[in-house]
């Protein structure tokens, strides 16, 4: 009887370490529930440098612009190497994505899995891949398996060891501008939700246990939408939020029927992700600043019964954050906030030189990191926030710690020295911050 009441007492304080861990991690793009907000308390520093509380760096086996996620002590990215990076005599049949796992503590590489491309590939060159690459969906992990999306070359699920479960293709499509997919899986029980937008022009849902389909949908409108979906609950009941060019979907994810659609940005093209709100969700990031609150748990055609208002709030790339009734957005070196009840803008501040700061160099495309091909000096990368502490994080290594507070005081400038880019999305755990650039993994932390 002892010996049981201690075994049962041993695995109660495993199952809360485990799950206080759980409650801490970073698994998806954009942190827990797609906000890209942390829910601890411990926040991360204001100031580092490369001196300063910079724990480690590890340099990656290739580039890429998807998100680092957090899960227990292991911290895990994907890159890609062979092609598109800048070398010499480079032929795209050499491409190959690679998953790396790196321990949090010591910046020590785990493993890397390698996974050769599945021919044909969207070639590198015009206005999309050597804007983002190869490898720029964000993995997800449910804390038992890691899922990797590598558009063409399809999903996989490895152990978190690396150990490959399955693999399995989503579609082997382009869009006819050939730019590219980047939009990242999530998870909802056990099904995984791939948005194989220019693969297939659909959400295709996969058994996390077997790889298996177990239902798409398709939509034309699909094929226009770089933005990740998120899980929006109302009640006991989860919608699928995806942006699509004109529209907001809402759908359900145990079939992938269409649950609800609202207006949306008025553009060719969807990049921000919808940002999920108490009951609302907000839709921005059209090249016209069309922006749309629109409450979820609706039915049909929503637009005269849920759309709380439209505004007009630049952004294309960067998905806002939302904090205390304020929305805060990044684009063109300007953070602005806005009232998230109307959609009115309260201020907005410069950040440094913004727009006019020069791209860096050697940021793995050819034409010399100005990444894009015409499409400009655009930073990707989007804010985060822990506790009021807003990180925003541009191209050129540049971080700013900005209050999330209408007055927008900016706390600190921190730069790290490293020429090959920052596009990703920063990941936050633990009072650390996690940063990828197109060659290195970053942890910063007191």
């Amino acid at each position: 009887m002892y010996r049981s009441l201690i075994a049962l007492a041993c695995i109660l304080v495993a199952a809360i370490a485990n799950s206080a861990a759980w409650g801490n991690d970073w698994p998806r793009f954009l942190g827990p529930d797609g906000a890209g907000t942390s829910r601890e308390g411990k926040l991360p520093p204001t100031t580092w440098s490369d001196t300063e509380n910079l724990k480690w760096s590890v340099e990656l086996p290739g580039r890429g612009v998807s998100s680092p996620i957090v899960v227990n002590d292991r911290v895990i990215v994907t890159c890609y190497s062979g092609y598109g990076t800048g070398g010499d005599n480079e032929s795209i049949e050499n491409l190959v994505r690679h998953v790396v796992c790196v321990d949090r503590q010591g910046g020590t590489v785990l493993w890397t899995r390698d996974f050769k491309a599945t021919l044909p590939e969207d070639p590198y060159r015009g206005a999309g891949v050597p804007a983002h690459g190869y490898a720029s969906h964000t993995p997800v992990s449910d804390g038992q398996r890691i899922y990797a999306f590598f558009g063409k070359g399809g999903v996989v699920a490895l152990d978190m060891d690396g150990k490959e479960l399955w693999k399995t293709s989503v579609g082997s499509g382009s869009g006819p501008m050939a730019w590219g997919s980047a939009a990242s899986p999530v998870l909802h029980n056990e099904v995984l939700i791939v948005p194989a937008t220019e693969e297939a022009e659909a959400l295709v849902a996969l058994d996390t246990k077997t790889g298996s389909q177990l239902w798409t949908s398709e939509a034309e409108s699909l094929q226009g939408t770089w933005s990740t979906p998120i899980l929006a609950k109302v009640g006991d009941r989860t919608d699928i939020v995806v942006s699509v060019p004109g529209e907001v979907w809402g759908l359900n994810p145990e079939t992938g029927k269409l649950r609800w659609f609202s207006r949306g940005t008025m553009d060719n093209s969807a990049s921000a992700s919808p940002v999920p709100g108490d009951g609302v969700v907000y839709a921005i990031g059209g090249r016209g600043g069309e922006a749309v609150a629109v409450k979820t748990g609706g039915k049909g055609d929503v637009n005269d019964s849920h759309v709380v208002w439209d505004a007009n709030i630049p952004g294309r790339f960067a998905t806002p954050v939302l904090h205390n009734g304020h929305l805060y957005t990044f684009g063109s070196g300007v953070v602005a906030c806005f009232d998230a009840t109307t959609g009115e803008r309260v201020k907005q501040q410069r950040l440094g030189d913004g727009r006019g700061e020069e791209a860096p160099r050697d940021a793995g495309s050819r034409d010399g990191g100005r990444r894009g091909g015409g499409m400009g000096n655009l930073d990707y990368a989007s804010p985060v926030l822990s506790g009021d502490q807003l990180y925003v994080t541009t191209k050129s290594g540049t971080v700013y710690v900005v209050r999330a507070t209408p007055e927008l005081e900016i706390l600190a400038t921190n730069r790290i020295n490293d020429k090959t880019g920052f596009d990703g999305t920063p990941a936050i755990s633990n009072g650390q911050l996690f940063f990828r650039s197109g060659s290195r993994l970053y942890c910063v932390g007191d």
